[in-house]
């Protein structure tokens, strides 16, 4: 379904360029993609920063690939291949198929605050945050999977939540079990080697480029953004 509605989305698309239009409904590029990655790590109870959940990454973009492949395939029977289809890489292979590309990893930066969950595939920026609003008004906003399981296993206050609001993370409050604080952890939280380990291995499934911060210590040099980039190219990441 989601494959045939971005497909459909190319038809009523108005388009700023006769070029852009052009070259849009020439290769029909679509970008299926993941939002709330984040989330379904710490309901599986799986720290972001760990093999486990690199593994996984790799399982689940894996299966949307594939499945979102054979949707277009099945979309070219009735519809036809992109008009480009000769000069591409599936004209060598035989592979009859409607999109040159099927998957995207974007920001969702606003469809996941409208969804009510964790950006693309980053991992939660703050469990616990202090919104202002109109005049100065403090609301105590706390990420809702977090509470729950504060509540459950009886260490939530209020308190601690601005506590936790004014700190970034959960790793320095002894109040709060190990387990969690290993599952839970925020994007400061992550060394530049994990984030880019994510990324790799989304980018592994993915037709198109992969969008992902890393979060770097208010004191990195410029030898640290380098490796980051060098570790991202090598990784084979767009």
């Amino acid at each position: 379904k989601a494959v045939h509605f971005l497909d459909n989305v190319i038809e009523v698309n108005k388009y700023p360029l006769p070029e852009i239009d052009k070259m849009t409904r020439g290769t029909r590029k679509i970008g299926l993609g993941i939002m709330g990655w984040a989330d379904l790590l710490c309901k599986l109870g799986i720290p972001y920063n760990s093999q486990d959940a690199v593994n996984l990454a790799e399982k689940v973009m894996k299966f949307i690939q594939d499945k979102s492949k054979e949707a277009s395939m099945e979309l070219a029977e009735t519809r036809g291949v992109f008009p480009y289809f000769d000069k591409s890489i599936y004209s060598d292979k035989g592979m009859k198929i409607r999109n040159a590309t099927t998957t995207t990893i974007a920001p969702t930066g606003t469809l996941s605050i409208i969804a009510g969950v964790s950006s693309g595939i980053e991992p939660i920026f703050a469990l616990s945050y202090i919104r202002n609003v109109m005049d100065n008004d403090e609301l105590l906003e706390v990420n809702p999977l977090f509470k729950q399981i504060a509540i459950i296993d009886g260490f939530y206050s209020d308190d601690l939540m601005r506590r936790i609001a004014k700190k970034g993370s959960i790793k320095d409050f002894p109040e709060i079990p190990k387990s969690i604080k290993n599952v839970f952890v925020t994007s400061h939280d992550i060394s530049p080697e994990w984030h880019v380990k994510m990324q790799a291995a989304f980018q592994r499934y993915t037709d198109n480029a992969v969008s992902k911060t890393v979060n770097l210590r208010h004191d990195a040099t410029k030898d640290d953004v380098r490796e980051v980039f060098e570790m991202a190219y090598n990784t084979g990441c767009k």
